[in-house]
Parts: C-alpha cells; structure tokens; sequence
C-alpha cells in the first residue's frame, strides 16, 4: 500500500505525540510502569533499571533497561511512544561518556555500577523552577 500526498517526513512524524513523564537519558536508573492485560483484567507492572541504549527512529522509538532480579540479569526492551507504557520515573540521574552501554552485561557486582550524577543546591532549585512554570503552562491550556 503506498501512503499517497504523504512525505517520508510525515509518515514518520504521524505516531510521534508529546510524552506525558520527563526526559530521561542513558545511564539513568528509572521506573517503568507498564500496563499488563490478563484475560479480561488489567494491571499495571513496575520494571526499576538502568537505561542502557535509546534507539531514536521517530514513532519507532526504543529504550532498553536492565537490572538485576536475584542475581539474573534481566532486560527488556520498551516502545516508547506505546499506549501499555503509562508512565517513566526518574530515581536517579546518571553520569556516563557512553551513547549504548552495553559493556554493562559483561560486568558482575560492584564493577556495573553507573556512577550518579551529582547535583548543586542551585542547579535543583532551577529544575524544580522549571518543573513548576512548566506545570502552570500545562494548566494554563
């Protein structure tokens, strides 16, 4: 089927809609809450890890986060302009010189810790000043 009066720009930008939950990067710890159908009931699932690659394709955007549940590693891969995915939380930024840190499987115990991104007195009272007119501006429309 060919997508006619429709650019290749279009076509991409079509599934692309504003995200509900906060700009996250690689090397972040967060918590993905997911929703899980059962049957006929619905229930929403948490998955808490670190963000190890973000692959950018328009709508076809993923985000890859890993952790480690009795000592398997385990990791999924989440769409990230999906309707199962409710909502992103951010527990703690981290600081990495990586775009993919996929050199993280191969490391056991304390040697695949990401290192935190620590933050001045100032530079969280500005993102929370950002968080708030952003929040007014949200109310406003």
């Amino acid at each position: 089927m060919k997508a006619r009066g429709y650019t290749k720009e279009t076509i991409t930008q079509m599934g692309v809609n504003t995200l509900p939950f906060p700009e996250f990067r690689v090397g972040d710890t967060v918590i993905v809450s997911q929703r899980i159908k059962e049957g006929d009931k619905e229930r929403i699932q948490m998955f808490e890890g670190d963000v190890i690659a973000i692959r950018k394709k328009a709508a076809s955007t993923t985000f890859t986060v890993r952790k480690i549940a009795h000592g398997v590693a385990v990791e999924r891969i989440f769409p990230l302009y999906s309707p199962l995915v409710k909502n992103v939380d951010i527990v703690k930024k981290g600081d990495v010189r990586r775009a993919k840190l996929f050199y993280v499987r191969h490391r056991l115990g304390k040697s695949a810790r990401l290192k935190e991104k620590i933050m001045t007195r100032d530079q969280k009272d500005q993102q929370a000043l950002d968080k708030h007119d952003e929040s007014v501006e949200n109310n406003q429309k």
